[in-house]
């Protein structure tokens, strides 16, 4: 019981040196991904909600909710672009309920590097509070019962600490053809530069770990109709690394230019850990996404395979107003 014991403090005081939070649907969440792909869209305005539900088979469920937003500004010209969001993040892991929530404002800025397709160099930045804490009541270990007269309780009073944090990052993307319908994207974020300190023991030597995301898209038009999506992830945090990759085929409905419908279907690899089937469905300027990660692991006895759900919902507009970035003659997108 002891041991146990161990290895819940371990998780709970040094759980900052962990991973950060994963999503398979990478590339539908960018702004955590990399701040600098932030306004890679067609259209002014884009909402983002992500849901993933998480190792149901074998414990009390790691679930993760996220959302974000961002709103495109032409600069000068309207060959540049100025964007301004936030993302949000709450997720709740394991027994002792231990639960983050993230607040980040975000701002990039896309520098156009070619009057005649679209190609763009984009900085961005996250900043804002991360709040972390366990519920001391579902921790239950044999110290508790050492005073033979009665209850004693373990010495963990802090239950709630909260911390600023920061990331920041690059990115290149460029159309491959005259038409700009094919495009390619490659980026480099550097999450929690500042390293904060994080530890409920107010050890200031527990600081989080920075985290490097390596990604890499790719988009090609088989036909009017259907097209290919491409794409890759690297991430390194610490003694913790994670390689993803795959791909997803698209299928649109009605006129080419303006479709009414897109189907998408494909399948991701996590390196060593999980197979992730994707079905996604775009309707105009609402797209869903739906995702299962099938354990290929050494867990995998334990799970039965089962690894969890993941739920993408979007919404990509422009808007009405005289300065949309429907007006320029240039808008990056991916």
């Amino acid at each position: 019981m002891k041991q146990i014991y161990t290895c819940i403090l371990v998780l709970i005081a040094f759980s900052a040196r962990a991973q950060d939070v994963h999503f398979s649907q990478f590339y539908e969440a960018q702004l955590y991904q990399n701040p600098a792909l932030a306004g890679l869209y067609k259209g002014d305005v884009h909402l983002q909600a992500m849901f993933r539900d998480q190792w149901t088979s074998i414990s009390t469920p790691f679930q993760t909710g996220y959302l974000s937003g961002e709103y495109k500004l032409p600069v000068g010209r309207q060959d540049d672009f100025l964007t301004i969001g936030g993302q949000i993040m709450y997720d709740k892991a394991g027994t002792a309920s231990l639960t983050t929530t993230v607040l980040e404002p975000a701002l990039a800025y896309q520098k156009s590097l070619n009057s005649d397709r679209e190609m763009y160099l984009s900085v961005g930045f996250t900043g804002g509070l991360t709040q972390r804490r366990f519920d001391r009541s579902q921790i239950t270990t044999d110290n508790q019962y050492d005073n033979p007269g009665g209850y004693d309780g373990e010495n963990l009073s802090n239950t709630n600490i909260s911390y600023l944090d920061g990331s920041a990052g690059i990115a290149f993307t460029t159309a491959l053809d005259g038409d700009n319908q094919n495009h390619l994207y490659l980026g480099v974020s550097y999450g929690h530069f500042n390293k904060p300190h994080s530890s409920f023991y107010n050890d200031q030597t527990v600081e989080l770990q920075p985290k490097w995301i390596c990604s890499a898209g790719m988009k090609m038009y088989v036909s009017d109709e259907t097209f290919m999506e491409l794409h890759a992830d690297y991430m390194r945090q610490g003694p913790y690394r994670e390689t993803m990759f795959g791909g997803i085929g698209s299928y649109q409905f009605g006129d080419p230019d303006d479709p009414d419908e897109v189907l998408g279907l494909g399948a991701f690899i996590r390196w060593q850990s999980d197979i992730i089937p994707v079905l996604r469905l775009s309707m105009r300027t609402y797209t869903v996404s739906l995702s299962y990660d099938a354990n290929i692991s050494d867990l995998k006895t334990g799970s039965q395979g089962r690894g969890g759900f993941e739920l993408g919902l979007s919404f990509l507009a422009f808007t009405r107003a005289s300065n949309s970035t429907r007006n320029s003659t240039m808008c990056p997108e991916f």
